[in-house]
């Protein structure tokens, strides 16, 4: 192969990455990385548990899978690539085919040619534009040095209060790491839920767990940061509400680091993000991009979405590298954005579409809600539930969302093959995954949820969410509620919304206790309304005509509990 000059702008995951490919398919080409910063190759989605002490040695974030540092001298010797770091590239000229960059320790400025250039610049914080964001004690956790400083706070113990700005993926996942540090913590969203992704109902739950660690508000945003003397000592709330602190971590986003293509001609997109076809090529033959700074297809709906995850930047990464090379022969279909994040004991997610995504891109779904545990309980098996959302017409799967203590990512990856694979409610409701008491219930979580929306499709099942639930008790609705489990499990927790309690062995025999009119609306539940179900069929077989099952029963039940 031909001796090719390659340079790759930003070191942290798609730049190592496509520099580490194209250099694998052409030992002959010379392959150079410009990082602004001082790492390369960082484990940023790590950072969050660095902070918290899940591990203690820095050097883990930037090491291979041998622990060997991912330093300039570790690129050179293993793998032949020149690293130039703290070296920001400040203009590219397409004419000259020429980046020209200023190193920040020395000062020394230069330029390097190339004949194809990947641009991998990353996303920036979004900071809000409000009085007091100078002040000492403010920061984002975007970086190596966001999380040395916010580690340091917690090893040093001296921080009591601090507020986390933003309920998404990155402020959950400090809010718990900060808590590990025992500081006492406020989460501030300024929409009307955490985890914009997720459906509220399901994003409720999450905030429900959440409050049992820390202060959350939602619907109310930052507008001024308080100090003195230079230094955080407060965070004032658009009500007027008044948080004293110590420590302010934003979270409240990222937008793509396009400044330096955009000054070079190169396109952007709605989102602001590079534009890309499928070989990850811009508008310019010779140049390429991956990584957070770009647009990339919703592989669902068709449109141009931000994906900011490191899992991504990787593979959009690999295909640009490989495309530098070989001429276009790989391809980065995109993305269906599936996420997950740990808070605690929890673990919460999504692949796919959300109801109300689904909804505004035009499409006719059917939802179901599914609780039950993960595996058996004599194996000590835990909650899960699940939102799972398909066409209507034709079954295809659309997306999931998935939470709870019990092991949701493997969901999350059962859902995430079947949505990239356009698999349908038909082709999943026998799959043949692995079972052992260990690992799983004979019927699989995921299996379950399409056994459900398959008979809810088919009319065989009428389920109804806790929203619509609590709508209709709120909109005084001639209801029968009927709590079908044990009364031991009843004095332990109720809902305290009216309900009758009836255990499922019982219904035939107090059949009296049941209304006089057949047309009466019956909505049944239980702890995740599994006997509901069964008891609604019952229903339906004693001439009832109008029976629901609250899906997900109590356990997915996101408003306050009588006890």
């Amino acid at each position: 192969m031909k001796n090719q000059k390659i340079v790759v702008i930003g070191g942290s995951a798609a730049g190592p990455k496509a520099a580490a490919r194209a250099r694998r398919l052409n030992q002959n080409a010379e392959v150079t990385i410009f990082q602004k910063g001082p790492d390369l190759s960082m484990a940023s989605c790590g950072y969050p548990y660095y902070v918290g002490g899940f591990f203690d040695d820095r050097n883990k974030l930037l090491c291979t899978p041998t622990g060997v540092v991912r330093s300039p001298e570790f690129y050179w010797n293993a793998k032949g690539i020149k690293a130039k770091i703290n070296s920001e590239v400040t203009k590219i000229d397409r004419t000259k085919k020429r980046v020209y960059y200023i190193n920040h320790i020395t000062n020394e400025e230069g330029s390097e040619s190339y004949d194809k250039l990947i641009i991998t610049t990353g996303a920036t914080p979004n900071i809000p534009p409000i009085p007091g964001t100078n002040l000492k004690g403010i920061t984002t956790l975007q970086s190596m040095q966001d999380a040395d400083y916010l580690r340091a706070i917690r090893d040093k113990g001296k921080i009591k209060k601090a507020v986390v700005i933003g309920g998404g993926l990155i402020g959950i996942e400090t809010l718990e790491a900060l808590h590990l540090a025992g500081i006492e913590l406020t989460m501030v969203e300024l929409l009307p839920q955490l985890l914009t992704f997720l459906d509220w109902e399901m994003a409720k739950i999450v905030e429900n767990y959440l409050k049992t660690k820390a202060n959350v508000i939602t619907k109310n945003g930052v507008a001024e940061f308080l100090g003195e003397e230079g230094k955080l000592t407060g965070v004032k709330l658009q009500n007027g509400t008044v948080i004293p602190c110590e420590l302010a971590v934003v979270a409240i986003g990222v937008k793509p680091n396009t400044k330096l293509a955009q000054q070079a001609g190169i396109d952007t997109g709605a989102k602001e993000g590079i534009l890309v076809n499928s070989y990850m090529q811009t508008n310019d033959r010779d140049i390429y991009a991956a990584g957070d700074c770009c647009e990339i297809k919703n592989l669902i709906t068709g449109e141009n979405v931000l994906a900011p995850y490191g899992d991504l930047a990787n593979l959009e990464g690999r295909v640009a590298g490989e495309n530098v090379i070989n001429e276009n022969k790989a391809t980065f279909p995109g993305t269906i954005q599936t996420g997950i994040c740990k808070l605690f004991d929890y673990s919460v997610g999504i692949t796919g579409l959300s109801q109300g995504k689904a909804k505004e891109s035009g499409f006719d779904y059917e939802t179901i809600v599914n609780a039950s545990s993960d595996k058996p309980k004599f194996m000590n098996g835990e909650i899960l539930i699940t939102k799972m959302v398909a066409d209507k017409k034709s079954g295809r799967v659309l997306g999931a969302q998935c939470m709870g203590t019990g092991d949701v990512s493997k969901q999350l990856a059962i859902w995430a093959t079947a949505i990239k694979a356009k698999q349908t409610v038909e082709d999943l409701v026998n799959a043949d995954l692995p079972y052992a008491p260990p690992f799983s219930l004979a019927i699989d979580h995921s299996i379950a949820c399409t056994h459900i929306i398959q008979n809810k499709i088919k009319g065989l099942y009428k389920g109804i969410s806790a929203a619509a639930v609590k709508e209709k008790i709120d909109k005084n609705k001639n209801l029968f509620l009927l709590d079908t489990r044990g009364a031991d499990e009843y004095e332990q927790t109720r809902l305290g919304i009216g309900e009758t309690l009836i255990p499922i062995g019982m219904l035939k025999k107090k059949a009296d206790n049941l209304p006089l009119n057949k047309e009466t609306e019956i909505i049944t539940y239980c702890q995740i309304s599994l006997r509901g179900y069964e008891a609604a069929v019952m229903l339906q077989n004693m001439g009832y005509k109008n029976v629901k099952v609250m899906e997900g029963g109590i356990v997915a039940w996101p408003f306050e509990k009588e006890k």
